[in-house]
């Protein structure tokens, strides 16, 4: 892996998504099984998740474990450059293509959602220790984290070796508390304010 302290976020995500191309399917069918588990321990009434594309760690089956332990599960619905829109995940069969190829709730957006929701699982190409995250560079989230509630806990969702020592950060960038791995499960990353 690149060293964070040298290396900008460019390279970082360069190397990142050559990294998850060259994961074998079996190796992602066994970490998003892990990670569907892990999900299952996730106690909350109202968590936003997000439908994993390409190379991203987890699958439907991680929305569905969270569902099936009671809580509201609110996905993106990408627009116009800006905050993201939230809808309701009911299931596989209320998905529908959106912009960028996305697969996105076909309900109505939900005012607030974020406001609402305890657990925000954010898709990250890595994440830091201390909860500094790196994403694909669009800022969506990063212009969406603002309007959670202040006692939130954001989790960046990553494959195990996508939790570092170490990311470069930008004033722009939302801190995460938690990372969530195949192997480590659910953990609370260094301590920060509002996570």
């Amino acid at each position: 892996m690149v060293d964070g302290g040298q290396r900008d976020k460019r390279a970082w995500r360069e190397e990142i998504l050559a990294r998850r191309k060259a994961v074998p399917a079996e190796v992602r069918e066994r970490e998003a099984t892990a990670l569907a588990a892990a999900a299952a321990t996730i106690d909350a009434k109202v968590v936003c998740g997000y439908v994993p594309v390409g190379g991203e760690p987890g699958s439907l089956a991680m929305l569905d474990a969270l569902r099936s332990n009671g809580a509201r599960v609110l996905l993106p619905v990408t627009g116009e450059p800006g905050p993201l829109e939230w809808a309701e995940y009911v299931g596989p069969e209320g998905l529908r293509r959106g912009r960028f190829g996305l697969r996105e709730p076909d309900g109505p957006a939900l005012p607030d959602a974020l406001a609402d929701a305890e657990v925000i699982l954010v898709p990250a190409l890595a994440v830091d220790r201390r909860g500094v995250r790196l994403g694909r560079g669009a800022g969506y989230y990063d212009r969406s984290l603002s309007a959670c509630r202040a006692d939130a806990r954001l989790v960046a969702v990553v494959r195990d070796d996508e939790l570092v020592d170490h990311l470069p950060e930008e004033a722009h960038d939302h801190r995460m508390g938690w990372a969530l791995t195949p192997a480590g499960g659910l953990r609370k990353l260094e301590e920060q304010a509002g996570n």
